[in-house]
């Protein structure tokens, strides 16, 4: 399924899914056959689910379904940039990235955590009120999300879809999951409830990452149509000035997309 077309109405597993499913019917038929060999199929088994586990903890990975990782090329590439901004809405950070965003007559994605949402009902409002689209970052950003099965998994998702639609009216149409983390349980989920994954092109680290220039380095090098680029206003590093880093970030980037004659669009509008 191309990255512009509508979300799958029917699960369907990825190649590396059916090759880990093939492992393991292997492995359970050379034990039958051969009980000895269970030293063989023991380590078949485990070298699988050590390459699931990789394809989980790489964010940018497609090996465990669809994943936006780029706009796609019908859908705003050709001259448009994506500003993601995941873990708020934060009070103390959000309102300023909102006059920075007008100020440039931006639209940006914020990928919201659902109680955030619930606690700061009007500031959720007025983010979709000034034209810009919340999205599925779950409901409590559950640092071991990544763990989860498939039940807890689809409460966290599913509650975060209650949560915004609630407050804000509009239901979301894409999801990232905590850091980007994640396991074979998602995808079905996703298909399920009519949600597109999305990770990013490139990410500045500005949780961890006090430093602004190195950020906006990390993010604008070089700044290409198509691009899908990750902030935060929620859990924001600090610079030494006391500043959250998106404050001094978000401006540079605008302009420097401004200049190089590329839009900020929505994921929404790119699809």
């Amino acid at each position: 399924m191309s990255a512009h077309e509508n979300v799958a109405s029917r699960w369907s597993p990825s190649p590396l899914l059916y090759a880990s499913a093939a492992v393991h019917l292997g492995a359970a038929a050379a034990l039958l056959a051969r009980p000895r060999a269970w030293p063989w199929a023991l380590g078949a088994l485990a070298a699988n689910h050590v390459v699931l586990a990789a394809a989980g903890l790489w964010p940018r990975s497609r090996l465990l379904g669809p994943n936006w990782i780029r706009l796609p090329e019908h859908g705003g590439a050709s001259a448009g940039v994506a500003i993601t901004i995941d873990d708020g809405p934060d009070p103390d950070v959000t309102p300023l990235v909102l006059s920075q965003l007008d100020r440039h007559q931006a639209h940006a994605t914020f990928f919201c955590v659902g109680d955030r949402v619930e606690r700061h009902a009007d500031l959720a409002r007025e983010i979709v009120g000034r034209g810009h689209c919340i999205e599925n970052h779950s409901q409590r950003h559950r640092h071991n999300f990544s763990l989860l099965g498939p039940g807890s998994m689809a409460a966290e998702i599913t509650r975060a879809q209650a949560s915004i639609q609630r407050v804000t009216g509009s239901s979301p149409q894409f999801f990232r999951a905590p850091a980007g983390l994640r396991n074979p349980f998602l995808d079905p989920i996703l298909v399920r409830l009519q949600l597109r994954l999305a990770s990013w092109t490139r990410r500045g680290f500005d949780t961890v990452n006090a430093d602004a220039d190195a950020v906006y380095r990390r993010l604008a090098n070089p700044l290409q149509a198509g691009d899908i680029l990750l902030l935060h206003d929620g859990n924001a590093a600090r610079t030494q000035g006391g500043k959250p880093v998106i404050h001094e970030v978000l401006p540079r980037l605008l302009d420097d997309l401004a200049g190089l004659g590329l839009r900020p669009v929505t994921l929404r509008a790119a699809l």
